[in-house]
């Protein structure tokens, strides 16, 4: 038998949505449009053309779901709110959608798990996208307005604050790439896109601390572990240190060190665009933060090709969804290892997690004193439930439970990890694959809305109620 792994003592242990996600009631009570609305009725962007309309319906559903949330031994719940729900214009304040997440935040706070909020999980109102989006500067000063706005209603209640969830993901598939909303493609925007969502972040963390020197503030970005093919081949390493640099680097560095990387800006040196960084914006950039958020999922392997077979491969990996060569990461070639995947066909790679974790203590919140939280790690799978819709999905507690150790094992080697939160509470609309990607412990019927705990999630509760892994 294997010995046990038990967790500090504190250790916090949560699980994970978002709002599109999971909400629904997309409009109801003065909610606005978002940008992945607009993006799931636009034909060829979401799988089956789903929407998240209606969703897991928590809105109306949130007192049973948080009820579930206790039953399943969770301590924390991170949520993000709708920026298109509270502002539905982007400026103007709708107080049916602020008194949602009042009522929620009650209800987690009665039955005793801590509210752990995110301010932006991707759904920037359409209104302000049609304004110019996020490569427009404009939208950095409007989302301090917004963390005010939901400051001033949840500040009170609220402790855990992340200002901002993955966004690489927001500047780069959303502008680059065109995967995500709002489904544009040009190389420059993406990268203006970037600097203002990280100024966003700066300037709403100073704003939110000289309102309440008490939060925690932070932010929640999702990393790349990424190995070369041939640790030996010049090539290779190359590739590892431009995808290090576009998803790792570009946002690590501005933040705790102040400043873009040298090689970056020479990556990028045909798509930076002129001006861009103007007097005081790093400096706001790297505002100190009290926790940084970790997103992990899978880890990939690269080499350095010629340019035909690098953007072959490419298109590959945008067919499969692991993370591919995008603006300023050009000629990288993802080489598929002999390994288990998930159903996003995302290698399963648990050591990358705690390589993560070791790294980020050791080289930028160890000497700054900043504790880890794994605030997203979970599979999809195809989830095969039964007559009465209870799912046995041993391949999602298997990766769980390996991950799990992997964090265990970072601790051993000294990296400050105070918790780990599951993706996700409920299977949910899964962005560009709109329903058909389960990423759940809790299994939804998208017909009745019956909620059904997985395999996984009876096994996580023992995990969270006795901090230990066996």
């Amino acid at each position: 038998m294997s010995t046990p792994k038990v967790f500090p003592e504190g250790f916090l242990w949560g699980s994970a949505t978002a709002s599109y996600q999971i909400e629904g009631a997309a409009r109801e009570d003065g909610r606005g449009c978002c940008i992945w609305g607009t993006y799931s009725r636009t034909p060829g962007m979401v799988r089956n053309g789903d929407t998240g309309a209606v969703a897991c319906d928590h809105y109306h559903r949130y007192v049973e779901d948080v009820a579930l949330m206790s039953d399943l031994n969770l301590q924390s719940y991170r949520f993000s709110t709708s920026w298109a729900r509270v502002m539905p214009d982007g400026r103007t304040v709708n107080q049916a959608g602020l008194d949602f997440y009042s009522r929620l935040t009650d209800e987690l706070l009665g039955r005793g798990i801590v509210p752990w909020l995110t301010l932006y999980h991707w759904d920037l109102p359409q209104a302000l996208e049609d304004e110019g989006g996020w490569p427009s500067r404009d939208t950095a000063y409007r989302f301090v307005e917004y963390a005010q706005t939901v400051h001033s209603t949840l500040g009170d209640r609220i402790s855990y604050w992340t200002t901002l969830n993955e966004p690489w993901c927001s500047a780069f598939l959303g502008y680059a790439e065109g995967r995500h909303a709002p489904g544009r493609t040009d190389g420059p925007d993406a990268v203006r896109a970037a600097h203002h969502l990280l100024l966003a972040h700066g300037l709403a963390t100073s704003d939110l601390r000289s309102r309440d020197a008490d939060l925690s503030l932070g932010i929640t970005l999702n990393f790349a572990d990424t190995t070369p093919a041939d640790p030996q081949d010049p090539g290779d390493l190359d590739a590892v240190r431009r995808i290090d640099g576009m998803s790792n680097r570009y946002f690590l560095d501005p933040l705790f060190r102040g400043a873009y990387a040298p090689d970056i800006l020479d990556d990028l040196r045909n798509v930076w665009p002129e001006g861009l960084v103007q007097d005081g914006d790093l400096e706001a950039i790297s505002t100190p933060i009290d926790v940084l958020g970790v997103n992990y999922y899978s880890g990939s392997t690269v080499s350095g090709s010629p340019p035909e077979e690098a953007h072959a491969a490419a298109d590959a990996a945008r067919a499969t969804g692991i993370p591919s060569a995008h603006v300023g990461s050009e000629h990288v070639t993802f080489v598929p290892q002999e390994v288990e995947h998930t159903a996003m066909d995302w290698e399963v790679r648990p050591r990358g997690l705690t390589d993560l974790l070791v790294r980020l203590h050791r080289d930028y919140t160890g000497p700054a004193g900043i504790p880890l939280y794994v605030t997203e790690n979970g599979a999809a799978y195809d989830d095969a439930p039964d007559e009465t819709g209870f799912v046995q999905d041993d391949d999602r507690l298997a990766y769980v439970h390996s991950h799990l150790g992997a964090v265990h094992d970072a601790l051993e080697a000294g990296a400050d990890v105070r918790g780990y939160f599951l993706w996700s509470l409920l299977d949910n609309f899964e962005w560009a694959y709109g329903y058909d990607k389960r990423f759940g412990i809790v299994r939804v019927d998208y017909d009745t809305q019956q909620r059904t705990p997985k395999a996984s999630a009876r096994w996580y509760a023992t995990v969270a109620g006795s901090n230990r892994i066996d």
